[in-house]
């Protein structure tokens, strides 16, 4: 994996998991919003951490 590749995967991990924590700020709980918010920001950590790990093997 180029290192373009990572850097450009890992920002947009961190986007997605900006903006999710920020809308979790705004949002009420109980409404289906907040739901799929609390989803997008699970699906942001599993791809971030799968992004590091990619990273870090290839980068053996």
């Amino acid at each position: 994996m180029s290192p373009e590749v990572g850097r450009a995967a890992f920002g947009i991990a961190i986007f997605i998991i900006v903006v999710a924590l920020g809308l979790l700020l705004v949002l009420p709980k109980g409404t289906p919003e907040f739901a799929i918010t609390v989803v997008s920001l699970l699906i942001g950590l599993a791809f971030l951490g799968l992004v590091v790990v990619m990273v870090r093997v290839i980068g053996r």
